[in-house]
């Protein structure tokens, strides 16, 4: 696999990683560290060499694998989700094309990441050793399960929308833990959903409106 060149030119320069940082800025991300990494590391990486040119693009761009890589803006307002509640452990389901892995594990301690497609993960788990993201653990595996083994997780945060949540995910959720994740309603309208688990009760509060791929079982080899 070829990767584009680590500092780039044009699209990949720092200075068009600034302008989408001040972009993010104005719509309403206001968390500091949040917005530094996103302007320090490389999403064109993340995207095959035809559309890195568009990797600063305020837009879900495609992967591969009926998958996209998320907006810069629903990255930066996930991760800021995130980090505010300061964890030392996070559960990531939905490592795609590893971008969103990446700017979280700048922000947090250790984190786990749980991917389904083979493909996505081998490629992730490339993108993130050449980026020396070294806190970051990947599983392939279903991520309805989670990783029972590492659990309870202060974190988790989902990048696939599901119509319920998976129990075993509410599961491995830790005692006022929070957990990030676009739900689909009765309508077929999406949310991102923050949940917060207090003893064995789990609170609800939606955010705002997104569009995310389905949180799809079982793996693909």
């Amino acid at each position: 696999m070829h990767l584009p060149d680590l500092c780039g030119v044009g699209m990949t320069s720092q200075r068009t990683r600034d302008r989408l940082v001040g972009r993010l800025s104005k719509q309403g991300i206001k968390d500091r560290k949040v917005l530094d990494v996103m302007a320090r590391e490389p999403r064109h990486l993340f995207l095959d060499e035809a559309l890195s040119h568009r990797a600063y693009e305020d837009t879900a761009l495609p992967i591969g694998h009926s998958q996209t890589l998320s907006q810069p803006w629903i990255v930066a307002r996930m991760s800021e989700l995130v980090h505010q509640e300061s964890p030392s452990k996070v559960l990531e389901i939905g490592t795609g094309s590893g971008y969103q892995t990446l700017i979280l594990s700048r922000l947090v301690e250790e984190l786990w990441s749980v991917e389904r497609i083979n493909a996505l993960h081998q490629l992730a788990g490339r993108r993130l050793r050449l980026l020396k993201a070294r806190n970051v653990h990947l599983r392939l595996a279903d991520g309805g399960q989670g990783w029972t083994e590492e659990a309870p997780f202060d974190a988790i945060l989902l990048t696939a929308c599901a119509k319920k949540l998976p129990e075993a995910l509410l599961a491995q959720l830790g005692d006022g833990g929070v957990l990030i994740t676009p739900l689909e309603d009765a309508r077929g309208n999406q949310w991102l959903t923050r949940v917060r688990r207090e003893n064995d009760q789990f609170e609800y509060e939606r955010l705002e409106p997104v569009r995310f791929v389905p949180l799809l079982e079982g793996v693909i080899r």
